[in-house]
């Protein structure tokens, strides 16, 4: 079955930099589509990145040029590099998985994805 196992999370001061994990397994192909979400308390689980290698790389207007997701194929990890941290950032982050292929933008819905991690947690003081 499919697992996803997120790392990385932490406490950091606005401006910090932190960079997520999700290890892979039990997935249909590497290259499938697959996403970073988070949610923050009182707030809906939004899509932050999307990224797959058929469809094009996509951000959320709120992360865009601070954040960049990638992955390694070979490991069958997925990354978030985030950089200039703020307080608006905490929250709890996910990693989600979809077993499709498809070109034109990664989709960033949350009814797309099937597979969910447990999460980890982000935390940003200012």
């Amino acid at each position: 079955q499919v697992q996803l196992v997120e790392s990385g999370g932490g406490s950091v001061q606005a401006g910090g930099a932190l960079r997520l994990s999700c290890a892979a397994s039990g997935i249909r192909y590497s290259r499938d589509l697959m996403s970073w979400f988070r949610e923050a308390p009182g707030k809906e689980r939004e899509g932050v990145a999307s990224i797959g290698d058929y469809c094009i790389t996509t951000y959320a207007d709120s992360v865009r040029g601070r954040f960049t997701i990638f992955k390694d194929n070979a490991k069958n990890t997925l990354y978030l590099q985030m950089n200039g941290l703020k307080s608006a950032d905490t929250a709890m982050y996910y990693c989600a998985y979809a077993p499709i292929q498809y070109s034109g933008t990664c989709l960033r819905d949350r009814a797309t994805f099937g597979y969910w991690g447990q999460g980890t947690q982000v935390t940003v003081s200012s």
